[in-house]
C-alpha cells in the first residue's frame, strides 16, 4: 500500500473518536478566563485532571496503525507487520509531544496540520525521546498517520466552543500589535522618494543575502555544507548591564539600608538596544559579538518577526567592521559607508541616500570590533564617531569590543551604555550542542554516520557537565563549536587543557581533515601540518606586531616569500602566490574578507599562532611592553603556554617588574594576566609561581564591585585565593561573591557555599541571582536551600528553578526571569504567600489577571521588559502598594500602560513617560512616592498637582538630558511635597521653602 493512500482509508468516523480521548472534555463558556489556553493544558495524559495514562496513549497509536493496514492487500503493506508495534509506540512518542508545546489551539490551527506535525517531530527530537529507528516504510507510515492525526486534531479544536472566542481575541491582539507598528513606521519614515524606496528594497535583500550565514568550524570545506543558516545558529545570550547596579530593595529609597542589594541588570543580548539608543557591547573573543551584530543586521532588513524588537521597525541597518574601515586613509562619512565595507550596490545608492536615511533617525549603525584597531587608531575613531552622533542624534548604535580594549564609560560623554556579554550558561552549551549537531547531521550521507553523531552528541553533553577543564573552555560560541568539531573529528575523543585543543584543532584543520576525507588524490601535492603552522604563524606575528586585523594579499605573500628559505618544504606547492591560494582554500584558518584583503577567521587562532611565532623570536621584552594592550592579552597567555620553563619564568618575572611603573588600574591588570596565566605554566621556577600568587594577593579580596568583575577574568584560579565569610565586612563579602559568582564553574559552588549563611542581604541576594549559572540540583541544595529568607527576593529562570523554590516552603518574594506562561504563574505561586514579585523579560504573559489575579496579598510588582502585557486595569482587585513599570524600548513615544488610574490603593510609582499627552486621571490620586523616567527632553510640571495631590517624594530622571530647566514653582501647591531629586537644571526652587531639592550645580 501507498503510504500516501492511507489517510484516505482513515475515515473520520474511525480517527475522530480517537482524537477526542486525547483532550480533557472542555467546561462550558467561551474560555477566555484564563486565556492563553495552551495545548498542554487541554491534552488528557499531563497535568492534575488525567484521564489518560502513556498505556493508553500507545494503545490508541496501535490502534491507529492498525485500522490503517486492517485493509492491505498482499504486498501492499507499507511496512512489515512486525513493525507495526514500533510504529505505534514512535507516533505515541510523537504525540506525547503535545504536552510539550507552548501555543494555544488558535496559533496551532494557523500553522497548518504539517506544521502542527512539524513542531511535534521538533519537539521530540529536542527532548531525546526520538530514539527508535524505523525502515523506510515504517517511517513514512509514521509520518503520514502523524499528518492525518494532525489534521483531525487541528480540525477538533475548530469544533471547540472557545476556539471562535479565542481566535477573535487572537486577532485583535494581532490587530493591534500591527496598528502599534504602523504607528512606528508612520511616524520613522518619512516620504520617501521611489528611488530611494526601490534601492533600500534592494539593500535589505543584499544584507540578508550577505549576513544571514555563519561559517561551521570543522565539519567540512565546501561552501555548502560549511554554512550555517543565522536562524538556527543563532544563540541569544545575556549581556549584564556594566553601569550602575540595580537595587534590589524597594525603589523609592524609604526602606532601611539593609534591605538593598546590588543585582546586575541582565537582559538578551539583542534586547541590549530596547529602550536605549546608544550601546557599547563588551565581550572576550569569541563570545557572539559579531554574531549577534549579523542577527541585528538580518532582523533589520527582514522587517518580519520583530516583537519584543519594536526599536528594528523601520530602520535600515549599517554594518561597519573597524578592521576593515580603520585601515582606510580616514574614516568614512555615510556617502562612503556602502564603498568602506565594499558593498557592491555602493554605486546604485541615489545621491544623499544615506544622509537622508541618517537625518530622519532610521539608521541602525552597528560599528564591530573596537579591539581590531591599533591603539594609535581609536582616538580617531572616538572622534568619528562623537561627529556622527552630532551630525546625526537620533539613531541607534551599537558598538563591540573586547572587555578591556578601551577604558570604562570610554563613550560615556557620549551617552552610550555599555553591557558585557556573559558566558554561556550550562543551557546555553547544550542548546548549542544540539543546534551544531543537527546541521552535522544535514551533511551525514549514511545512517551509520547518523547514528555515530548521535552518539557524540550524548557523550558530549555528558563531558561538558562532568569535566571542569571542558565546560570553563566552552563558554563562548566559538570555542564551543571548535570542541564539538574536534569531539567528532576524533571520534568522541578531547584533548585536555586549552593549548591542547588549539594544538588538536590546528592538527584537524590543516591535516586531518583532509586526508581522512581522502581530498587528495595519489600524486597530488601535501603540505604537512608544521610547515604550514611556520607560515601562518609569521603572517599572524606580522598582523600583531602592527596592529592590524587583516593585511593586503600582496605583503602576505611577500611574508610568505621571505619565509620559504626557512620553510623548504612549502617549495613544493610553488611560488607565495600559489601557497597563499593554498592556505586560503585547505587550511580553514585564513580567509579573503574583500578582494585583495587576507585575514584570519577569528582572532583566536591569530592570537595563538603568533604567540608561538614571538616565543620562538624569543621577543620576551616586546611581548612584556605590550601586554597591558587588549590585544595583546591572550597573546601573552599563549606565549606562556608554548614556552619552556625558561622563557615562561622570563616572560613572568619581566612583566611582574613591568606592572610596578604602570598606574594602579594597569598594574591591577597586569598582575591578574600574570595570575591568569599559571594555568598554562605546569612547569615553572616555583619562586616566581609564588611571586605571582603574592602580587595577586594584593588585589584579593576585592574592594568594590567593578574590581571584583576584574578579578574574575582571571578563572577558576582566583577560587584558591578569596578569602572566606570569616571576618570580612558586608561590602568586601559581597564583592568576594561577585567574584566567586561571575566563574560559571561548579567548582565555584562549594566557596559560594561558605557565605550561604551570611547575614548581609546584599550578599544573600547576588547568590540567589547566580543560580542558573550552575548545575541545578546541586546549588539548591548547597546554596539556595540555606539562605535566609528575610528581605531576600528569590530568583527563577525555569519551571525547575520555580518548583525547587516552592517545594521547599513559602518564598514571598520572588523574581521571575523569562518566559513564564500564565499558567505556569497561576498553578505554582499561591494567592496568600506572595507579597512582592517581578517579572523581567517575559514574553509570554499577555493577560496580568489570568497570570496574577489570585496573588491578594501582593503588594509590589515589577514588571520590566513585558512588552506583552500593556493593560494593567485586571489588577484593579488587588491591593498593590508599589508598582514598577518598564516597558521595553523602541515604541516611539512613551505610552503609560491601560489601566493605570484603576490602581486605587497605589502609593508608590516608577514609570517611563513622555512630556505630552499625559492626563491627569491617567494616575490613581494616592500617589505618594514618585519616579519619573522621561522619554522626551523636555517636562512641564503643571499637570502633576492635580495627578498626584498627596504626593510627598518626586524623582524625575532624563535618560537622554534635558533641554531646558524644569520649572518647579507649580509643585508648591503639593502641601505634603517633602523632597524632590532631578538630574536636570531647574527654576522656580525658591517656590518651594522646607522642600529638599537636590540638582546638577
Amino acid at each position: 500500500m501507498d503510504p500516501a493512500t492511507i489517510g484516505a482509508r482513515l475515515a473520520s468516523s474511525v480517527v475522530t473518536p480517537l482524537i477526542k480521548k486525547l483532550f480533557v472534555k472542555e467546561g462550558p463558556g467561551a474560555g477566555l478566563v484564563n486565556q492563553p489556553v495552551r495545548i498542554s493544558s487541554l491534552i488528557s495524559f499531563r497535568g492534575e485532571k488525567r484521564t489518560l495514562t502513556e498505556k493508553d496513549l500507545t494503545k490508541l497509536a496501535a490502534e491507529l496503525v492498525a485500522q490503517a493496514t486492517r485493509h492491505a492487500g498482499p504486498g501492499e503493506r507499507p511496512c512489515p507487520a512486525d513493525e507495526d508495534e514500533l510504529v505505534a509506540e514512535k507516533l505515541a512518542t510523537t504525540l506525547y509531544a503535545l504536552g510539550d508545546l507552548d501555543m494555544n489551539d488558535v496559533q496551532a490551527v494557523q500553522l497548518g496540520h504539517r506544521g502542527l506535525a512539524h513542531e511535534l517531530t521538533h519537539a521530540t527530537r529536542t527532548r531525546g525521546r526520538d530514539t527508535l529507528h524505523l525502515s523506510q516504510g515504517g517511517a513514512a507510515l509514521h509520518e503520514r498517520l502523524l499528518d492525518t492525526a494532525c489534521l483531525h486534531i487541528l480540525h477538533f479544536f475548530t469544533q471547540r466552543s472557545t476556539f471562535v472566542a479565542r481566535s477573535l481575541v487572537e486577532q485583535s491582539g494581532q490587530l493591534s500589535d500591527l496598528i502599534t507598528k504602523i504607528d512606528i513606521l508612520i511616524e520613522r519614515i518619512p516620504s520617501q522618494s521611489a528611488q530611494d524606496a526601490g534601492f533600500e528594497r534592494r539593500y535589505a535583500e543584499y544584507m540578508i543575502g550577505k549576513h544571514s550565514t555563519l561559517t561551521i568550524v570543522g565539519i567540512d570545506l565546501s561552501h555548502a555544507e560549511a554554512t550555517w543558516p543565522l536562524d538556527a545558529a543563532y544563540l541569544s545570550l545575556e549581556a549584564v548591564s556594566s553601569g550602575e547596579e540595580r537595587a534590589l530593595g524597594d525603589p523609592f529609597g524609604e526602606a532601611p539600608a539593609a534591605t538593598h542589594t546590588a543585582l546586575p541588570a541582565v537582559l538578551p543580548a539583542d534586547r541590549a538596544l530596547s529602550g536605549l539608543q546608544r550601546v557599547l557591547l563588551r565581550g572576550v573573543a569569541g563570545s557572539g559579538k559579531t554574531t549577534l551584530v549579523q542577527w541585528l543586521a538580518v532582523c533589520t532588513a527582514r522587517q518580519d518577526s520583530l516583537r519584543g524588537l519594536e526599536q528594528l521597525i523601520g530602520r535600515v541597518p549599517f554594518v561597519l567592521p573597524l578592521r576593515t574601515i580603520a585601515r582606510q586613509e580616514s574614516l568614512p562619512s555615510p556617502a562612503s559607508f556602502l564603498t568602506s565595507v565594499h558593498n557592491p550596490l555602493d554605486g546604485a545608492q541615489p545621491p544623499g541616500w544615506a544622509d537622508r536615511v541618517l537625518t530622519a533617525g532610521r539608521g541602525l549603525l552597528l560599528i564591530d570590533g573596537i579591539d581590531e584597531i591599533p591603539e594609535r587608531d581609536r582616538e580617531r575613531t572616538r572622534a568619528w564617531l562623537a561627529d556622527l552622533l552630532i551630525a546625526y542624534p537620533d539613531n541607534l548604535w551599537l558598538v563591540t569590543s573586547r572587555p578591556s580594549a578601551v577604558a570604562d564609560d570610554w563613550l560615556g560623554a557620549q551617552d552610550f551604555t555599555e553591557f558585557t556579554l556573559s558566558p554561556m550558561s550550562r543551557e546555553d552549551m547544550a542548546a548549542f550542542i544540539d543546534r551544531w549537531h543537527e546541521a552535522a547531521r544535514q551533511t551525514c550521507v549514511t545512517e551509520e554516520e547518523r547514528t555515530a553523531l548521535n552518539a557524540y552528541q550524548s557523550a558530549l553533553h555528558t563531558a561538558i557537565r562532568t569535566k571542569q577543564d571542558l565546560s570553563r573552555l566552552a563558554t563562548n560560541p566559538l570555542m564551543c563549536g571548535l570542541i564539538c568539531a574536534l569531539h567528532r573529528a576524533r571520534r568522541g575523543y578531547l584533548p585536555p587543557g586549552r593549548k591542547a585543543l588549539y594544538d588538536a584543532a590546528l592538527s584537524m584543520l590543516l591535516t586531518r581533515r583532509d586526508a581522512e576525507r581522502h581530498v587528495y588524490a595519489p600524486g597530488d601535492v601535501q603540505l604537512d601540518e608544521e610547515p604550514q603552522i611556520q607560515l601562518l604563524q609569521r603572517l599572524a606575528y606580522y598582523l600583531i606586531r602592527n596592529g592590524q586585523a587583516e593585511l593586503d594579499r600582496d605583503r602576505a605573500e611577500r611574508i610568505i616569500e621571505e619565509a620559504l628559505p626557512s620553510v623548504p618544504a612549502a617549495r613544493a606547492l610553488g611560488d607565495a602566490p600559489a601557497i597563499l591560494g593554498h592556505l586560503l582554500l585547505r587550511s580553514g584558518l585564513l580567509r579573503e574578507p574583500s578582494v585583495s584583503t587576507v585575514d584570519f577567521v577569528h582572532r583566536t587562532f591569530q592570537d595563538y599562532l603568533g604567540a608561538k611565532a614571538a616565543v620562538e623570536a624569543w621577543d620576551i621584552g616586546l611581548l612584556v611592553r605590550h601586554a597591558h594592550d587588549a590585544q595583546w592579552e591572550d597573546v601573552f597567555r599563549m606565549a606562556v603556554a608554548h614556552g619552556r620553563p625558561r622563557e615562561r619564568a622570563e616572560l613572568l618575572s619581566t612583566l611582574l617588574k613591568e606592572s610596578e611603573r604602570w598606574d594602579p588600574q594597569t598594574s591591577l591588570r597586569q598582575n591578574l594576566l600574570a595570575m591568569a596565566c599559571l594555568e598554562h605554566a605546569p612547569d615553572l621556577d616555583p619562586a616566581i609561581r609564588d611571586e605571582v600568587r603574592r602580587r595577586a594577593m594584593e588585589f584579593i579580596p576585592p574592594l568594590d564591585i567593578p574590581r571584583a568583575r576584574d578579578l574574575a577574568r582571571v578563572g577558576p584560579l582566583v577560587l584558591d585565593l578569596l578569602p572566606g565569610p570569616e571576618g570580612l565586612t558586608d561590602e568586601v563579602a559581597e564583592c568576594c561573591v561577585v567574584t566567586a559568582s561571575r566563574i560559571p564553574v561548579d567548582a565555584a559552588i562549594p566557596y559560594l557555599a561558605r557565605f550561604a549563611d551570611h547575614p548581609a542581604v546584599g550578599v544573600r541576594a547576588q547568590l540567589a541571582s547566580s543560580w542558573g549559572r550552575y548545575d541545578t540540583e546541586r546549588y539548591f541544595h548547597e546554596v539556595i536551600l540555606r539562605l535566609d529568607r528575610d528581605d531576600l527576593y528569590f530568583v527563577a529562570e525555569s519551571m525547575e528553578h520555580l518548583r525547587l523554590l516552592l517545594d521547599t516552603g513559602p518564598r514571598p518574594w520572588l523574581i521571575l526571569r523569562g518566559d513564564f506562561t500564565e499558567d505556569e504563574i497561576r498553578n505554582n505561586l499561591k494567592g496568600e504567600e506572595v507579597t512582592r514579585l517581578r517579572l523581567n523579560g517575559n514574553e509570554m504573559v499577555t493577560d496580568l489577571g489570568a497570570a496574577l489575579g489570585h496573588l491578594v496579598n501582593l503588594e509590589t510588582l515589577y514588571l520590566t521588559g513585558c512588552f506583552a502585557a500593556p493593560d494593567l486595569s485586571p489588577l484593579a482587585e488587588l491591593s498593590l502598594r508599589t508598582l514598577v513599570f518598564e516597558p521595553p524600548g523602541g515604541w516611539g513615544k512613551a505610552v503609560l500602560p491601560k489601566g493605570l488610574g484603576e490602581l486605587t490603593s497605589l502609593e508608590r510609582l516608577k514609570i517611563t513617560i513622555g512630556k505630552s499627552g499625559i492626563h491627569p486621571r491617567s494616575f490613581p490620586p494616592g500617589i505618594t512616592w514618585l519616579d519619573l523616567h522621561v522619554e522626551d527632553e523636555g517636562l512641564g510640571t503643571a499637570w502633576m498637582p492635580s495627578a498626584f495631590p498627596r504626593l510627598r517624594h518626586l524623582n524625575i530622571a532624563f535618560p537622554h538630558g534635558a533641554e531646558r530647566p524644569i520649572n518647579l514653582s507649580p509643585l508648591a501647591a503639593l502641601p505634603d511635597l517633602e523632597t524632590v531629586t532631578t538630574n536636570a537644571e531647574i527654576s522656580g526652587a525658591a517656590s518651594l521653602p522646607g522642600v529638599t531639592v537636590t540638582a546638577p550645580i
